[in-house]
């Protein structure tokens, strides 16, 4: 008899409800659940340590002071990062910023095509060292506990040295735009960046939502319409929410508005702009499992929108956040974008003095889906059985290949049947089956309980299989 430990890759973990506690080996119909006492778990079976990681910056002219907040609070990233099992990750890290240019029309900071979404590894801090390629690579040598590093200092120094990019870059950010040329092949120069097993998380550091056009929707940057009644209206970032975003299915108007509790949401029928659909298409294409990717954003918060007008009578969008630092427009686009990797995304909002919260939520959520193999959250640790051996909480798991997909198929796995010492499950049962067990030295990180959950096969599972996990959780007394 094989025996699989699945702990490979912790993914999202998010405390969720469930009902009151059920029997011993509740069957598992649905991934997510949908009530709020329940911790679910989702735990790749396939052990894979290698991330890239592509931070997306934004350039323009107000961004100084969060790309120095960035930068400030990255050693917190690295150091979440370091506490995962196992350490480090193989990391991959790379920064592109949002400047692809204006179609070629000619607008200060927005020459050509930009950056093109290229790696940018340019030192911009006085006696900085930059990496020795195009992005940042630390992977642990096969076979040792050496790692190769393509770097001389520290790797929060180095990230430091080529993530402050400046504000010159251009005011029309298309955020999506730059990702798919940073990643589509189209920059020779950015290859060996992207691996084809490896993790892909993409991160969005932005005060502006996305203002990405189709091949030919350029003519949206045209600067000889200026006035309020041409038909793009002033030049100015406001074209993009005009033309990138409805609130009630109502195009945004010239004029004063506010989309108090309506939702507003991507335009589906711009003549400029793409749907975001379209760019998250093209990174789900990336990997065979979807699983594969995260995305996270500290952007503007999505809402409220509302249009004031200028001391000129041009309509202006406030922004939705506000701190004494700075502002930021509502990120609608952005923010529907991270919502279509679900259990892998987060968002925070840039609108805070300090971005420490917001870098530490974004590395912890890498850190449970690269891999610990501990539950987290206060988990019911409630013996169903005391008469039986083994610890045997309530929890419901199955094997899902490719969840949340079209190919999506659920095998609702037993709960193992455990031998006299209750350590390991006893021998000549049905297989596949799951278990826990108690392990207080591996599991005593901030926020775990001391529990491992691993399954029992007699062969190896079929690619693109997660075990998902829902566990009750404690009785708040």
């Amino acid at each position: 008899m094989s025996r699989l430990k699945s702990l490979a890759g912790l993914a999202f973990v998010s405390s969720l409800a469930v009902g009151a506690m059920g029997c011993p080996n509740r069957e598992v119909a649905e991934i997510l659940p949908t009530q709020n006492r329940e911790e679910y778990k989702d735990i790749p079976v396939e052990v894979n340590r290698d991330v890239d990681i592509l931070f997306q910056i934004d350039n323009s002219g107000s961004m100084g002071d969060e790309q120095t907040s960035l930068t400030n609070n990255f050693g917190r990233f690295i150091q979440v990062l370091e506490n995962t099992e196992g350490g480090l990750p193989n990391v991959h890290l790379g920064v592109i910023s949002t400047n692809v240019g204006t179609a070629g029309y000619s607008i200060s900071g927005c020459g050509g095509s930009g950056d093109n979404g290229r790696l940018l590894n340019q030192g911009r801090v006085l006696g900085c060292a930059p990496p020795s390629g195009l992005y940042i690579s630390d992977v642990q040598t096969p076979g040792t506990l050496e790692r190769t590093k393509n770097y001389s200092g520290t790797l929060a120094e180095t990230f430091a040295c080529i993530a402050k990019l400046g504000t010159d870059g251009c005011g029309f950010e298309q955020h999506f735009e730059s990702l798919k040329r940073a990643l589509d092949g189209s920059n020779m120069q950015n290859q060996g960046f992207l691996r084809d097993n490896a993790f892909l998380a993409v991160i969005f550091l932005s005060d502006e939502d996305d203002c990405s056009v189709t091949a030919d929707g350029g003519v949206m940057f045209d600067p000889a319409q200026m006035d309020v009644t041409d038909p793009l209206g002033p030049l100015s970032s406001f074209r993009c929410t005009e033309f990138g975003v409805t609130c009630g299915g109502q195009t945004l108007p010239r004029a004063p508005f506010d989309s108090g509790s309506t939702d507003c949401e991507p335009r589906s029928d711009s003549p400029y702009m793409p749907h975001p659909d379209r760019y998250v298409e093209f990174l789900k294409s990336l990997k065979a499992d979807p699983l594969q990717i995260i995305a996270a954003g500290i952007i503007g918060n999505p809402s409220p929108v509302r249009v004031e007008l200028d001391e000129g009578g041009k309509p202006d969008l406030s922004p939705s956040c506000m701190t004494g630092a700075g502002k930021a427009a509502p990120g609608v686009r952005l923010h529907y974008f991270l919502n279509q990797f679900p259990m892998r995304n987060s968002f925070t909002s840039i609108c805070n003095e300090n971005l420490e919260d917001a870098v530490t939520q974004v590395a912890q959520l890498l850190a449970r889906i690269v891999g610990n193999p501990c539950l987290e959250g206060a988990v019911d640790t409630t013996d169903l059985d005391e008469a039986a051996p083994g610890l045997q909480i309530d929890c419901s798991v199955a094997d899902i290949r490719y969840p949340n997909t079209s190919r999506q198929a659920s095998t609702p796995l037993r709960r193992c049947d455990m031998a006299a010492d209750g350590m390991i499950p006893s021998a000549g049962q049905e297989l596949p089956c799951w278990y826990v067990n108690s392990d207080l030295d591996t599991c005593d990180k901030p926020g775990q309980n001391g529990l491992i959950m691993s399954v029992e096969r007699g062969s190896d599972p079929l690619p693109g299989t997660h075990v998902i996990a829902r566990c009750n959780i404690a009785t708040q007394e």
